[in-house]
């Protein structure tokens, strides 16, 4: 079981076998093209239509965070001086927004009631590289541990 949502959603992707590592907040220095990197808690808000009686300590508080999960890859591979041939992976952070939209997250340490797709936006960047950042929206339970001083 993953100990956060970046984890979990990192377990979703690679269970995948899509041959494209994944990272949590980063990737190691110097890592190949592609790869993903996931950033969880970008918002988080009330759940405003799970949530139970907030005058009992012991209800269950829903939550809805948001995550970007970003693919990265190289645009072309440049194989002569006249040609540079795509080599970003058509279709690709499309099939990773597929499947993750309204499939459970079972390695999540929460109890996760629904997992929503809301955007996909696709950035050229530097150095030949072209990010896709896909957000995505996670209802789950909120921990007590995350509220709680250890």
């Amino acid at each position: 079981m993953a100990a956060t949502t970046s984890g979990a959603i990192k377990a979703r992707i690679e269970s995948l076998a899509l041959g494209v590592p994944v990272f949590r907040d980063g990737p190691r220095e110097g890592q190949a093209c592609p790869f993903v990197v996931v950033t969880e808690a970008l918002s988080t808000g009330m759940d405003s239509g799970g949530n139970g009686d907030f005058g009992d300590p012991a209800a269950v508080l829903s939550i809805v965070e948001k995550v970007a999960v970003d693919l990265v890859q190289n645009a072309r591979t440049k194989a002569t001086a006249a040609t540079a041939p795509n080599a970003e992976r058509y279709g690709l952070a499309e099939t990773i927004a597929h499947q993750l939209h309204g499939r459970p997250l079972p390695a999540h340490p929460a109890k996760v009631t629904a997992v929503r797709v809301v955007d996909l936006d696709r950035f050229p960047i530097s150095d030949n590289r072209v990010r896709t950042s896909i957000t995505v929206e996670i209802h789950r339970q909120l921990l007590t541990s995350e509220v709680t001083p250890a």
